[in-house]
């Protein structure tokens, strides 16, 4: 099953007088449970492509589904009860409210889910932030925790709404490289236990490395799909229709 499908998908923004597009024609299907890296550089629209899989953004033209569901029209309230239940959040900057401690920032996302209850929400922030590894600094604010610990309260929070699909925008672009890898690895383990789909937008080797799907883009346009089998990538260049699989080491 596809947890998101992206159908004939442009996006154009108005920037002064003109019209830049930022994605053109972009069809891509996600499945459940991958570890998938949208890799490009700077500009390429990769960015862009994220916030559409999170509905925070709207297509110009094309369809997104998520879970089977067109969710290209939806308005805007209906849009942000699905972000609250099926798709979490994970940012470069951590985005961490600095008055919050750590436990309160993980509950912060289930205050206004009725559905959850006072003692499920407090069951939820105690497991995800054991799972991370911070339960003894579950009292500390962001000001009080190092950079990994700061990103591993954000895994914690994207987690706590227990989505389908956690989003990742650069999550390693702060983060020292043993301190990045080791929350690469975090979040590997928590797809390989959970089954929560995770999806980066990244131009660090170490995610495309750790990932077992990669989707390559430039311009706003996809040029590149690949699948991990083992230690070898089978990859499809778009930009040449017709053109047979790829393997690389």
């Amino acid at each position: 099953m596809h947890v998101v499908r992206i159908e004939r998908v442009f996006k154009d923004y108005l920037l002064g007088d003109q019209i830049v597009q930022a994605l053109s024609d972009i069809t891509l299907h996600i499945e459940r449970g991958v570890f998938l890296a949208i890799a490009g550089p700077s500009g390429s629209g990769k960015t862009t492509l994220l916030n559409l899989i999170g509905c925070i953004d709207r297509p110009s033209e094309g369809w997104i589904y998520i879970n089977d569901q067109d969710v290209t029209n939806w308005p805007s309230d209906r849009l942000a009860d699905l972000r609250a239940r099926s798709i979490g959040f994970i940012f470069q900057t951590f985005n961490l409210l600095p008055v919050l401690t750590a436990a309160e920032n993980v509950e912060y996302p289930l205050l206004n889910r009725r559905d959850i209850a006072r003692d499920e929400r407090r069951r939820r922030v105690d497991y995800f932030l054991g799972m991370v590894g911070l339960a003894k600094y579950a009292d500390h604010r962001p000001n009080q925790l190092s950079g990994g610990q700061r990103q591993r309260v954000a895994i914690a929070r994207a987690l706590a709404i227990q989505p389908d699909i956690i989003l990742a925008d650069e999550p390693t672009a702060n983060l020292d490289q043993t301190t990045g890898t080791e929350v690469l690895r975090l979040m590997r383990r928590i797809n390989k236990e959970l089954g929560t789909t995770f999806i980066f937008s990244t131009h660090d080797q170490r995610v495309m490395e750790m990932s077992n799907r990669l989707v390559r883009i430039e311009d706003g346009v996809l040029w590149q799909l690949g699948v991990r089998s083992g230690k070898q990538w089978g990859t499809i260049n778009l930009q040449r229709r017709g053109s047979e699989t790829e393997t690389e080491e």
